[in-house]
């Protein structure tokens, strides 16, 4: 058998890459990457223009070490469940995020503010109307001072002196003009005032128009003698205050300055103790205090 010489010829086929055309399957996960970081560029950016410094300030409190929230459910972070807008169910949740994200201590501060504004201005009235009511107690005292030496420097008052008390009483400046016995200043049972009381009524009316505060005018009488009330005193002393009013305002004081005109007969006597003394018989003529008026804004 004859031998074959020749050797087997082996071909051998290496398979080469197919060229850098598509570099594996890298290139899609790092595209991956930078798509997502520009979706979150730009979505930082959108979310800095839509939000308010407010909102802005409560996101930097909020990662601040000292407001770190210690609740970890879904709608307890920063945005409470919420988005960026108006408040509802799919609301932007802005009032909602400057309610929870503003600091308590700006409301304690807003309402110590409040309170001292209120106190500083409660201090402010009170001390006008303090500073007022001293100038009205001056006036009183000035227009009684006053008086007192128009009856001593006039001799044809002088011995009528005796026949006017003056004094300041929680209602104002109170004079009266006060029965002696053997002076008296209206006839018995007469609502018409004698030559003497018309003379202390128009000395009483220079003080009248000094000051500006409304008159209350009273007649006043005494019990007769076995210290009983008598029911025509009631009618008697509402005349006899009346009939002082006309000579008030014969000797100018204006009508719109008395404010009561009342009889009183002998229900308030001057001397308690002795209801029946000339002396309770009386006019009494009362400057009110009014309440201080102030100024604009207080």
């Amino acid at each position: 058998m004859a031998v074959n010489s020749e050797q087997p010829i082996i071909i051998k086929k290496v398979k080469k890459g197919g060229g850098h055309g598509h570099h594996g399957g890298a290139w899609k996960v790092a595209y991956a990457d930078f798509v997502t970081a520009m979706m979150a560029f730009f979505l930082l950016m959108w979310l800095l223009n839509t939000t308010s410094p407010e909102q802005k300030q409560g996101i930097a409190d909020y990662f601040a070490p000292a407001s770190i929230s210690s609740t970890t459910s879904g709608s307890g972070g920063i945005l409470g469940g919420t988005s960026l807008g108006d408040d509802g169910a799919k609301a932007d949740g802005k009032l909602s995020v400057v309610q929870q994200m503003a600091p308590e201590a700006q409301d304690v501060t807003k309402e110590a503010q409040s309170s001292e504004t209120a106190n500083l201005d409660s201090a402010s009235e009170q001390a006008l109307r303090d500073a007022l009511a001293k100038k009205e107690q001056d006036s009183f005292a000035s227009a009684a001072q006053s008086l007192r030496q128009s009856l001593q420097d006039m001799p044809e008052l002088a011995e009528l002196s005796k026949q006017i008390l003056i004094d300041q009483t929680p209602e104002g400046l109170r004079i009266q003009l006060v029965d002696q016995e053997g002076r008296s200043m209206f006839k018995e049972n007469s609502r018409e005032p004698n030559d003497r009381a018309r003379v202390l009524l128009r000395a009483v009316a220079k003080v009248i128009n000094q000051l500006p505060n409304r008159v209350t005018i009273s007649g006043h009488t005494s019990a007769n003698a076995f210290g009983k009330k008598q029911d025509g005193d009631w009618a008697l002393s509402a005349q006899r205050a009346d009939a002082s009013r006309q000579v008030l305002r014969s000797a100018g004081v204006d009508d719109d300055r008395v404010y009561q005109v009342s009889g009183k007969a002998n229900s308030e006597p001057l001397y308690a103790d002795d209801p029946t003394l000339a002396g309770n018989r009386r006019i009494s003529i009362v400057l009110l205090r009014e309440k201080p008026v102030l100024p604009d804004g207080l």
